[in-house]
């Protein structure tokens, strides 16, 4: 009897130990899987709900100006289809935030992600379709 009982805890510690091991090998496969799901849009996704600024050149606050190009990101093809018509108003907020800048205000990455993030914040003020996601600067220059 005592082999008996022997033998069959044995066998059910194997049959837990292939049970845990499957559950374990499942779970880990749902994780890497879902990690695959996760991701952002694609270049082409990005690109369709974008919108170019074109250049803009204004004064400082300073004696100074700046020429600079944006792109804005949109989280889709109809917000960016809105902020086409409202490139008027975007233009407006850019010469209007920039007018209270020096250039010290834009140095370094910083700068730069703050005046970014400011230009986000004002015109996601205006939409109605969607919302802006990132604001790119494309070209820059303070003379």
């Amino acid at each position: 009897m005592k082999s008996k009982n022997k033998l069959l805890t044995i066998m059910l510690i194997i049959l837990v130990s292939i049970t845990l091991v499957g559950v374990i090998a499942l779970l880990i496969i749902f994780q890497l899987n879902k990690g695959d799901e996760e991701t952002g849009p694609t270049i082409d996704e990005i690109v369709e709900s974008s919108v170019d600024i074109s250049e803009i050149t204004t004064n400082l606050a300073t004696n100074k100006f700046i020429r600079i190009s944006l792109k804005v990101q949109t989280d889709n093809p109809k917000a960016a289809e809105e902020l086409t018509k409202r490139d008027f108003q975007v233009k407006n907020i850019v010469i209007t935030e920039l007018s209270e800048m020096t250039p010290e205000d834009l140095e370094g990455k910083q700068g730069k992600a703050n005046f970014q993030s400011s230009l986000k914040t004002k015109i996601n003020e205006l939409m109605d379709e969607g919302e802006v996601q990132q604001v790119y600067i494309t070209s820059y220059i303070i003379q």
